[in-house]
């Protein structure tokens, strides 16, 4: 079987630089389109079921593919984004301003952080993995999971056998997709971040925010 992992379609508060966790933030334009240009570029791909996060911004943009596939997006708390407790709906600089020591940690050893208020890396991928061992038991084929950024990122490093001290090495633009085939138990990457579906558009991609 194989896991595309796709990280939802462009918000404001991406553009923005503002920290958005659990906060329910719709698409923008961009958003939008990118979505459709989503939905058109997977419509051959035989997908079987797709999986969402709660969110708005992720459920529209789950629903673009399946409506392709004639399938009813699955929504999954698992796939929830990091829970940035205090952080939620601050832009950066306000953020490093205020939270000076625990931003830089932040910015270099994000696997030693608790944010305050919020979650860490390794709650994001118990939870997130307890969704992807659940769909390889339960589902074949090709399998959609619409989520974050830091999921995806932290599902990519739990995949690859690496741990949460390499997220930063991660890159996951808004409407990426990054595609594991899982067989003889184990996950083998075979795409990562592929965006090439949003040249149209002529928009150059966000900071990795």
């Amino acid at each position: 079987m194989e896991i595309i992992l796709v990280r939802h379609g462009e918000t404001e508060w991406n553009s923005g630089e503002v920290f958005r966790g659990r906060a329910d933030i719709d698409l923008n334009e961009n958003g939008r389109k990118q979505a459709a240009l989503l939905g058109e570029y997977l419509k051959d791909t035989g997908i079987k079921a797709v999986y969402s996060s709660p969110l708005k911004r992720a459920l529209d943009t789950a629903r673009a593919i399946a409506d392709n596939h004639s399938l009813k997006v699955q929504v999954s708390d698992g796939l929830n984004d990091l829970d940035f407790g205090e952080w939620e709906g601050l832009a950066v600089p306000l953020v490093r301003d205020r939270y000076g020591a625990l931003f830089t940690e932040w910015s270099e050893h994000p696997e030693k952080v608790r944010l305050p208020g919020g979650e860490t890396l390794d709650d994001i991928c118990r939870r997130s993995m307890l969704v992807v061992e659940k769909i390889i038991r339960e589902q074949k084929g090709a399998v959609a999971l619409v989520t974050h950024r830091v999921v995806i990122k932290v599902l990519v490093c739990a995949l690859l056998g690496l741990d949460n001290s390499h997220f930063w090495n991660i890159m996951v633009d808004t409407c990426g997709l990054t595609t594991f085939r899982y067989e003889k138990g184990h996950f083998v990457l075979i795409r990562h971040n592929d965006n090439s579906f949003l040249r149209s558009l002529n928009i150059a991609p966000l900071k990795d925010f």
